[in-house]
């Protein structure tokens, strides 16, 4: 897909798209070969657990709110105006304990089948069908702690 002029507004998706997954809202704003970018509203409580994207380096930049990050195994946490770089390959995952809503601006280069991935996930309630469809996206979730 080649990227297009024009404005993704406030709120909303590329062509008007929102999705929910695993009760977090999430907006696309922009989706080629190259790079996916979209908006996370957080809801306090929620959280992607540890994964890795093995083909794809990501970047978060929180605009509301905190989040507490696993990011190769070392805790950290972010807030309003910081940049979280997450190189393809490493394990990460964030969780929205502060009590109140985050929101942040995500994008991964290049998009591989990430935007495919929202697609197949929107609206399944089943955490366990979101790992095994995320592994046929190139996005392998990790079991959880012993």
């Amino acid at each position: 897909m080649t990227e297009t002029a024009g404005i993704t507004r406030a709120t909303t998706g590329l062509e008007g798209i929102t999705w929910n997954i695993l009760g977090q809202t999430y907006h696309p704003k922009a989706s080629t070969g190259d790079c996916f970018a979209f908006e996370a509203l957080s809801p306090p409580g929620t959280f992607v657990p540890p994964h890795i994207h093995p083909t794809q380096d990501e970047y978060i930049l929180m605009l509301e709110g905190e989040w507490k990050l696993i990011l190769d195994g070392q805790t950290h946490h972010a807030k309003a105006g910081d940049l979280v770089r997450m190189p393809r390959g490493i394990m990460h995952g964030y969780f929205n304990e502060s009590g109140k809503p985050g929101r942040a601006f995500f994008w991964v280069s290049p998009a591989r089948r990430l935007h495919d991935l929202f697609k197949a996930i929107h609206n399944v309630p089943d955490p366990a069908e979101v790992v095994r469809l995320s592994a046929l996206h190139e996005v392998e979730f990790l079991p959880p702690p012993a």
